[in-house]
């Protein structure tokens, strides 16, 4: 099953686990240094999707969870994951509307990354949600969200300053805070 992948050759691909959201596989490879090596890969089903919304008086709202992966307490921007055959933009709206009760009348992609791309294929897309309208969270059973509205201004700081660690948030919030400051179409809010 020898591939070739840009520099790298796969020599083997064993899938060692799988569950609903992602598959793990084992890799024979060779490096683009002409060595033999194993690589470890995992490959997500879905695709991330994270939401920054902001209101006309320049607020934004924040989800704070309790990570098990990292074992602690962390502030995001509202997000979740977006199955395969469905379009991130209506991932965006649910994902919106579940974790903070927000809808949206306006929902501009801003962004597209890779989460960690050293191990994994996920993709993530933001979203800059306005003109907003406020309802009721509709979480999920796995869900214990806490919800916080704040300046704008004071998330972005809780990013450069690493009370968010989360690469989607993060990245999210600086690329709000560029966009803000160049008035990319940002004439709908402040």
């Amino acid at each position: 099953m020898k591939k070739q992948i840009g520099p790298w050759t796969r020599l083997t691909s064993d899938l060692k686990y799988e569950n609903p959201w992602i598959q793990v596989f084992h890799e024979g490879v060779i490096t683009p240094g002409n060595t033999e090596g194993i690589y470890g890969r995992v490959h997500f089903k879905g695709t991330a999707v994270g939401i920054v919304p902001v209101d006309n008086e320049g607020n934004t709202w924040l989800v704070g969870q309790y990570r098990y992966t990292l074992d602690e307490y962390s502030w995001e921007i509202p997000m979740g994951g977006c199955p395969h055959g469905e379009e991130p933009i209506d991932t965006a709206h649910r994902e919106l509307s579940e974790e903070t009760g927000l809808t949206a009348n306006i929902m501009i992609e801003i962004q597209k990354l890779h989460t960690s791309n050293s191990i994994t294929d996920e993709a993530g897309y933001v979203f800059l949600a306005t003109d907003l309208t406020e309802g009721d969270m509709q979480l999920e059973a796995t869900e214990d969200i806490t919800v916080k509205k704040l300046p704008l201004d004071d998330a972005i700081e809780w990013a450069m300053s690493g009370r968010i660690t989360d690469a989607v948030s993060v990245a999210a919030l600086l690329k709000i805070a560029v966009l803000r400051k160049n008035d990319e179409f940002w004439p709908q809010v402040p």
